[in-house]
Order: C-alpha cells, then structure tokens, then sequence
C-alpha cells in the first residue's frame, strides 16, 4: 500500500473509486487519499503483484473471466475494514460479486466522464486490453452504454470533466461531507 498520513480525517468504510478506463482513477484515488489521511491502493497494481504477470499477460494468458476472478478476490482482501481508498479497474464493478463486495462493505464513488474525454486521456497509453487494435472512442462509447446503468449504482456519483483532477477531488470531498 502507498502513502499514509499520521492522522486520519476520514474514519468512514473504504472509499473505492469505479468507472470507466482513463477516468482518473488512480491518479485521483491518490490525491483524495493523501487530503483525507488515509493510504491509497490501485487494486490493479494489487493484482499484478499477486499473479506475478500484467493484467495484458493474465488477460492473454488466462482469459478475462480467469482475471476477473482475481480482481474480485484482491478487492475483497483491500476492503478488510480499515479505511483506505481504492481505484478499482474498469470492469471490477461490472461483476455482480465484485459490485456486492463493494457495495457492502465501502462507500463506491462513481467517477464519471464522456468517451470523447476518456478517449484522449487513454491514447497515452498501450496498455489497456480491451483497447487494442480498436478504436477507443467506439469502444469506450461501447463500453459506457453497457457499464454505466452498473457505475450507476455506486452511491456517489461525481463528473470527471476535461479540467485538472484536483477538481474531481474536491468534488469527492463535498459528496463525502469534507
């Protein structure tokens, strides 16, 4: 786990953050973590270091259900009680275990934004499986029409504009009563 501060300023269940790829959850997940006090995981990261393998790898590998296996017990072993923030992959939320786990046992913010937003931020990177050789707006115009009714059930719903993240952040913040 990264980053801790001495004193924590929310004493609330897990924040986990969920949504579609390139919405900023890890790089939000840690600028709310350090303004609330609290440590941040990438659940991501998480499962990387526990297969050993990239997520590209197990998905090769393995297939997608195989890692969404995965996915889902890692969350369930980072949402053990103490309070911590979570950015979760894209379709973490979109298992109905995971969704469950999530749903109770930490508070689920859903960060929120158009596939022409996420698009851009997305073709940074060659990373992200259900990307590849595709078009990303197509896909995750796709993507948003089947994942968002699910995002749509996480308490807390906050827009992730074309804007800096620290924005996001404190609109977390107020949506969290900070």
């Amino acid at each position: 786990m990264q980053g801790r501060a001495s004193s924590p300023a929310w004493d609330g269940p897990t924040i986990v953050l969920v949504g579609l790829m390139g919405v900023g959850k890890s790089t939000v997940g840690r600028r709310l973590a350090q303004r609330l006090g609290l440590p941040f995981v990438d659940a991501d990261v998480e499962i990387e270091a526990a297969a050993g393998m990239t997520i590209a790898e197990i998905f090769d590998r393995f297939g997608e259900p195989y890692f969404r296996d995965g996915e889902r017990r890692v969350i369930q072993r980072l949402i053990d009680g103490t309070p911590k923030v979570v950015a979760t992959g894209g379709g973490a939320f979109i298992n109905d275990d995971t969704r469950g786990l999530i749903l109770a046992a930490a508070t689920a913010v859903w960060l929120d934004a158009s596939p022409a937003v996420l698009a851009e931020r997305v073709k940074r990177r060659d990373t992200r499986p259900l990307l590849r050789n595709r078009d990303p707006h197509q896909v995750l115009t796709e993507l948003a029409e089947r994942r968002n009714p699910l995002y749509a059930l996480a308490p807390i719903h906050v827009a992730s504009h074309k804007a800096p993240h620290e924005n996001t952040v404190a609109a977390i913040l107020r949506a969290i009563g900070r």
